[in-house]
C-alpha cells in the first residue's frame, strides 16, 4: 500500500534514454547542455549551469564528462547530429522516387536545424558559434558528414559515385539558403524547394547518369581515316 501511494504521490519525471545509468545520466546532461543554449546561449553557460539543469551534482557531471564543458559541447553537437539523422531517415526511407527523395531531405533538414531551439538563440545572439563552422575548412567537414549521410538514400536511383556526388551538391544547396533570407525561396517550404528540385538540381544529378560513349579504338579510328 506504501509503495503504490509512493508511486502515486511522486513528481513526474523526464524519462531519459539510455542503456544504464552512466549513459542516462549522459543523454540528460546532453538536454539540460540544449536547455541552457536555447536559453542563454554558449558564453554564459557554466558547468555548474548545466549541472543544475540536470539536477545532477557537479561532481555527477564531470564523472560523466571527465573532460568538463568541452566535452559536454562536443557530446552535444554530436547528439543533436545523430538525432537529426535519424528524423531525416524516416521521411526519406519513405521517398518513392529521386526528386522526392531530394525534396524531403532538403526541405526536413532545414525544417529541424531553424526550429530547433539552441540553434535559433544562438544564431540570435551569438551567430559566429555556428556560422564559424560552417566556412573555409570546417564546412569541408560539415559536407563530408551530412553527404555520406545522405548518399545511401540517393544510391536508391543512382550510382554509388554519382550517389556522393549528387549528396554533397543538395547539401551545399541546403546550407546556401539555410542561414540567408532569400526573397526568391524558403528552404523549409516544401512547394518551393520542389521547384527548385525540378528546375535546377533534378536535371543536373539525372546528368550523372548519363552514358559516356566509349572511346573509338585506335583500329577503328584508322579504318576510318583510310576510307
Amino acid at each position: 500500500m506504501s509503495e503504490r501511494r509512493a508511486a502515486t504521490t511522486a513528481p513526474a519525471r523526464v524519462h531519459h534514454l539510455g542503456a544504464d545509468d552512466r549513459s542516462s545520466q549522459r543523454v540528460r546532461i546532453v538536454d539540460a547542455t540544449l536547455a541552457c543554449l536555447a536559453s542563454q546561449g554558449m558564453a554564459k553557460t557554466t558547468l555548474d549551469d548545466i549541472a543544475g539543469w540536470a539536477g545532477l551534482s557537479r561532481a555527477t557531471v564531470y564523472r560523466a564528462f571527465p573532460g568538463g564543458r568541452e566535452a559536454i559541447l562536443a557530446a552535444t553537437v554530436e547528439t543533436e547530429v545523430a538525432r537529426l539523422f535519424s528524423e531525416l531517415a524516416v521521411v526519406m526511407g519513405e521517398a518513392t522516387d529521386l526528386e522526392e527523395v531530394l525534396v524531403v531531405g532538403m526541405v526536413e533538414s532545414a525544417r529541424r536545424l531553424l526550429e530547433h531551439r539552441a540553434i535559433r538563440y544562438l544564431l540570435d545572439h551569438e551567430p559566429g558559434v555556428i556560422l564559424s563552422p560552417l566556412s573555409f575548412d570546417q564546412m569541408d567537414r560539415v559536407l563530408e558528414v551530412a553527404s555520406s549521410f545522405a548518399a545511401p538514400f540517393l544510391g536508391r536511383w543512382l550510382e554509388p559515385d554519382q550517389a556522393a556526388r549528387a549528396a554533397e551538391w543538395a547539401t551545399r544547396i541546403t546550407f546556401s539558403y539555410l542561414f540567408t533570407d532569400s526573397p526568391r525561396l524558403d528552404p523549409t517550404d516544401r512547394d518551393d524547394v520542389a521547384r527548385l528540385v525540378s528546375r535546377f538540381v533534378l536535371p543536373g544529378v539525372l546528368a550523372l547518369r548519363t552514358p559516356v560513349k566509349p572511346a573509338r579504338s585506335a583500329a577503328t579510328k584508322a579504318t576510318t581515316t583510310t576510307r
